[in-house]
């Protein structure tokens, strides 16, 4: 009644899901190559990086190297996505391979217009991204339907982040502000696909509930392992447009509606339990975002 696997009698609605995906990622397919300043390049040999040559805030060059930082973590991400959904519905792996050949060039638009626009020292950028992928990434659940809901938050909090640093980067880069949505559009179909498969799962069995307390009360983003996250998201947070306030408006609120969870009732007791502890959660969490306003 609690299985954590994927229900096998939703396979053809997922397939026709996968099949649109593709349709509707074919329609904006793009490469990088074509959202980069090449003119604004110079050669480091010729002429070494320094430091009077960052054009962007600092708050901007932070939110950029840390979603480079975070997307680097790919190999980590579709590593685990591979483990956890072997075994399962087929259309899934399927997926997955069409998800990581979109996400692969991510990482390297955003590297590449940092060095493009010297924004940022080479030397260390290299460090700060063989570091982060020398820490590899392993979250804390191993369940299909779980994996599933992680990948959701996920999705969406990544392509608000975009959209949300890109409304701050346009006032200094344009270039930038494009690339950014850009990859919000990926996020944005990505999302949608783990999103509604979910909110399948939940309509055809309630009892599903049960997997997503965990999930959603301990969300982190892969970006955890890079060097001084909490610092990183701290400056992000006060002069890039997100953070834990957008977090919740943007993100935890949204798919907490969209997935009807008030709606839903599990039989099993364990499901229901989970369910009510989710929205107390998300009721707490909407009383400290109030207090945070009222008190501006």
């Amino acid at each position: 009644m609690l299985t954590n696997d994927l229900d096998f009698r939703l396979e053809p609605k997922i397939k026709e899901m996968y099949e649109e995906h593709k349709m509707r990622a074919e329609k904006i397919d793009w490469g990088y190559h074509d959202f980069l300043p090449w003119d604004k390049a110079t050669d480091f040999r010729r002429v070494p990086w320094d430091e009077s040559q960052v054009t962007l805030p600092k708050s901007v060059v932070t939110a950029v190297e840390t979603a480079l930082l975070t997307e680097v973590n790919l190999p980590w991400f579709t590593s685990h996505l591979d483990q956890t959904f072997k075994g399962s519905l087929s259309v899934i792996h399927d997926f997955v391979h069409t998800w990581t050949a979109e996400e692969d060039q991510h990482s390297n638009l955003l590297e590449n217009y940092l060095l493009i626009t010297r924004n940022v020292d080479p030397k260390r950028i290299r460090q700060l991204h063989k570091q982060t992928v020398e820490n590899g990434w392993s979250p804390d659940f191993h369940t299909p339907f779980e994996t599933m809901a992680y990948t959701s938050l996920q999705e969406l909090a990544t392509m608000v982040f975009y959209n949300n640093v890109a409304k701050v980067a346009g006032q200094y880069d344009k270039d930038l502000a494009t690339l950014l949505r850009r990859l919000a559009k990926d996020e944005t179909l990505h999302y949608a696909f783990y999103r509604d498969i979910i909110k399948f799962h939940l309509q055809l069995e309630p009892n599903y509930c049960y997997h997503l307390r965990h999930v959603i009360m301990n969300f982190q983003m892969p970006g955890t392992v890079m060097p001084d996250f909490e610092d990183r998201m701290s400056i992000i947070a006060k002069e890039a447009n997100y953070g834990p306030l957008e977090y919740f408006d943007q993100v935890l609120d949204v798919i907490i509606n969209y997935w009807e969870l008030e709606k839903l009732r599990p039989i099993a007791p364990e499901a229901e339990k989970a369910r009510l502890e989710i929205l107390r959660y998300h009721a707490r969490m909407k009383k400290i975002r109030d207090r945070f306003y009222r008190s501006k």
